[in-house]
């Protein structure tokens, strides 16, 4: 009886305050704060890659065209899924994470280079979260995992920026400054957002359970990517 009458005043309670505050849910109960600032990184890192894979099939238009009938809509849907699929996805060798980035920036592909370098972000934060959609009391996160992402990101980065074919273009577009003479730093942005939050992330998980991140010297040249 006890019960129910805390979780009635509860509710009664979350009626009361201030209007513009979000509704009080239930589920709330079984989270401390790190969970939720976790489920904040866990929206957050899904909106930042929207945006950066719409970018850059804007500035890259023919990869799309790679697979007919796609539509960037699509692309969105495959790397969001509600449950990343276990044996990677067919068109990029069955592959998906950090194992599928390669594929961006290989001579030999004839496939989707943006969606090969999505699904290489995408994966590897799915894998980071241990393929969580929302993080709870008795879920735990790793440090180390979180901190090689934010590693393996900033090479991300620098394969963006500095990969060329052999006839010196880059395999994707991404800054560069436009007909107008404006620079774009936009994807630099995205991904600096998305490395500040791992990092971030890291370091409150590494607090919470009183362990310490093996801080790895990590050359963001290397094609060799840290494990998640």
């Amino acid at each position: 009886m006890r019960l129910i009458l805390f979780f009635t005043l509860l509710v009664l309670f979350s009626g009361c305050t201030d209007k513009n505050a979000k509704p009080f849910q239930i589920k709330n109960l079984a989270k401390s704060d790190i969970d939720m600032v976790a489920d904040i990184n866990l929206k957050t890192w899904r909106k930042l890659t929207q945006e950066l894979t719409v970018k850059l099939y804007k500035r890259n238009p023919k990869e799309l065209k790679k697979k007919p009938g796609m539509t960037i809509s699509r692309r969105l849907d495959q790397l969001h899924p509600p449950q990343r699929l276990a044996g990677g996805f067919p068109e990029l060798n069955n592959l998906d994470g950090v194992e599928a980035l390669p594929l961006a920036f290989s001579e030999q592909f004839e496939g989707d280079r943006v969606f090969a370098l999505m699904a290489g972000i995408t994966g590897m934060l799915d894998r980071a979260y241990n393929g969580k959609k929302e993080i709870f009391i008795l879920d735990e996160l790793d440090q180390q995992k979180l901190y090689n992402s934010a590693r393996n990101l900033e090479s991300f980065a620098w394969h963006l920026n500095n990969r060329k074919r052999p006839n010196g273009e880059l395999y994707l577009l991404s800054n560069g400054i436009s007909t107008t003479g404006i620079t774009n730093y936009s994807f630099e942005r995205i991904l600096g957002k998305l490395i500040g939050m791992q990092d971030l992330m890291a370091n409150v998980i590494a607090d919470k359970n009183n362990r310490t991140i093996n801080r790895v010297v990590h050359g963001a040249a290397s094609m060799t990517f840290l494990p998640i």
